[in-house]
């Protein structure tokens, strides 16, 4: 009678040693700012533009995930590698929360198409939870919104959990509401709360 060959787990390439994961910091920090509009998610730039740096003068810690430059509201920063994997990393499906000001009257089929998860060009979206809100009492943008004349404007908060290239922006583009403002105040269990644009507090 023929034998099956085993089936053995692959070795690792002789002389590579087994990578251990990065020991915590001695002194973990965890950063929640209030990124302001037009400021780039890192600490450095060559063309001159806002960064990280002109609000956090902290050595040490990076952002964990990103906001695009045209967005505002919470960001988390970290000197702790794991916990920075922690928040940014899609498998642990981290609810992230966003007030959005869209262009246009939302119909109710508009939000069940929200809700159900848009077909953007990279594929369906995950079901979000988004409800129509009052307008929030934000500090004024600089610089204000663009509105368009005879057009309203409604707030909307959305609730994802996967972190695509300006998703929220595509989602509420599929469906026919441009996104005008778009601030995050919510990741996992951290909140922005009462921080206004450009200030931070320890977690």
């Amino acid at each position: 009678m023929k034998q099956r060959p085993s089936r053995s787990a692959p070795s690792r390439p002789p002389g590579k040693p087994r990578r251990k994961p990065s020991a915590p910091p001695a002194n973990p920090r965890l950063i929640a700012l209030n990124k302001p509009f037009d400021v780039l998610t890192q600490f450095t730039d060559d063309q001159g533009r806002a960064t990280l740096k002109d609000f956090v003068d902290i050595a040490g810690v990076y952002p964990a995930g990103r906001l695009d430059r045209d967005s505002e509201g919470l960001l988390l920063l970290t000197n702790d590698g794991r916990l920075q994997a922690r928040i940014t990393d899609p498998r642990h499906k981290l609810a992230k929360t966003y007030w959005v000001q869209v262009e246009g009257e939302p119909s109710a089929e508009q939000l069940a198409q929200l809700r159900a998860g848009p077909l953007l060009k990279d594929g369906p979206t995950r079901p979000a939870a988004v409800e129509q809100i009052a307008e929030p009492a934000l500090w004024p943008r600089d610089p204000p919104v663009r509105f368009r004349k005879n057009k309203p404007t409604r707030w909307l908060a959305i609730t994802i959990s996967e972190g695509r290239n300006r998703q929220v922006r595509r989602m509420t583009a599929a469906v026919g509401l441009p996104t005008l403002r778009l601030v995050r105040v919510r990741i996992g269990e951290w909140k922005l709360g009462d921080l206004q644009p450009g200030q931070w507090r320890e977690l």
